[in-house]
């Protein structure tokens, strides 16, 4: 492999002038500047990023740890909707000129610490810690002056995070029910622990509350369960008791979209025709479900692309120094409802499913 000295003796100049080539001196004329170019290309020399790490105290790479490649076999599609969060980071750090290098937990989230110090030992500048769902998380503690933001995640210690707003897109989902007629709405939930499902079982309420309408316990129904491989064993039995309270929905929330493409398939089970007899949405808007369901999945979408960007943009300004004044620690990001055909309008005066079911 080349050297720096090889490059000088070619060239015909000092290993001296060669380094300040490298480094873009303005003191070197044209013609020096031309004749080590050339003596660098036809030796195929390349420089060391590790020497000009020492020299400038910047390496120009930032690491992220991630999920989002890995898949597990009770989650075969798990990993794929966060890679337009891989994808939001990578065009920021392209625009900012740095290198982005990722490592993958391959599903271990206790395989964080040395994948962090990997980096470290690679003199990354930032790292960005990504989730694969809204979550706490533990970090170990000897980060020394590591910059870090968390991507959908948080840790008690106040770490820069960028989540996603949870109550203000459930409230966005259920507010547009409701102005398209529906006024029972089936909410399935996401397992108690989940950070995520006090803040939606708040926006599905203060949706009804803003319209006037009384929250009913036997339409919210916990439809997922944190064991991956029985995860949605509950969905069947949750229907169930929805269906049969006196004036059951005429609209199912699902948690997420792969529970709403689960719930599909149960209500044509029963006989039920979407999005004529029931509607149904769900949460991600993670379009290699919702766009090839039939009828077309509604579903709340969950900004992964823009919270990679925010986050990679949140990072860049810990590392220059530039963080904004009174810059909060904790960012939300909101998005749209992706509006389909699974979603019916109706009429106020909608007739309970059990006695259409009787009547037909």
């Amino acid at each position: 492999m080349a050297t720096i000295y090889d490059v000088a003796r070619v060239a015909g100049v000092s290993p001296k002038t060669v380094s300040r080539v490298l480094n873009g001196a303005a003191m070197v004329n044209a013609k020096t500047r031309d004749a080590v170019h050339a003596a660098m290309e036809d030796l195929n020399y390349v420089p060391s990023s590790a020497a000009r790490t020492m020299r400038s105290q910047r390496s120009g790479l930032v690491g992220m740890i991630t999920g989002a490649i890995s898949t597990s076999p009770h989650t075969e599609v798990s990993g794929l909707p966060e890679i337009y969060l891989v994808q939001g980071a990578q065009r920021v750090f392209a625009e900012h000129n740095m290198t982005l290098l990722i490592a993958d937990t391959g599903g271990h989230a206790e395989r964080a610490p040395e994948l962090l110090t990997t980096f470290r030992e690679h003199r990354v500048e930032g790292v960005l810690y990504v989730a694969e769902y809204h979550q706490e998380v533990r970090l170990p503690a000897n980060l020394g002056e590591t910059k870090m933001v968390l991507v959908n995640c948080f840790d008690h210690h106040g770490t820069p995070c960028v989540l996603p707003d949870d109550e203000a897109g459930q409230y966005q989902l259920v507010d547009g029910l409701i102005r398209r007629g529906h006024h029972r709405i089936g909410f399935l939930t996401l397992p108690e622990r989940q950070a995520a499902q006090p803040l939606r079982t708040a926006g599905y309420r203060r949706a009804l509350a803003e319209h006037g309408l009384p929250f009913d316990d036997g339409l919210v129904q916990t439809g997922a369960l944190s064991d991956a491989a029985h995860e949605y064993d509950l969905l069947w039995d949750a229907l169930d008791r929805m269906f049969k309270i006196d004036n059951p929905p005429t609209v199912i929330c699902c948690a997420n979209d792969k529970m709403a493409m689960r719930v599909y398939g149960l209500l044509r089970e029963r006989g039920l025709n979407i999005p004529r007899e029931i509607s149904v949405a769900g949460y991600d808007d993670y379009r290699m479900i919702a766009e090839y369901l039939h009828p077309g999945l509604t579903s709340a979408e969950l900004p992964y692309g823009t919270m990679g960007a925010r986050a990679a943009e949140k990072l860049m300004r810990l590392i220059s120094g530039t963080t904004k004044p009174n810059e909060p620690s904790q960012e939300l990001v909101s998005a749209p409802v992706a509006w389909r055909e699974s979603v019916e309008p109706r009429d106020t005066n909608v007739t309970p499913i059990h006695q259409r079911r009787r009547d037909s």
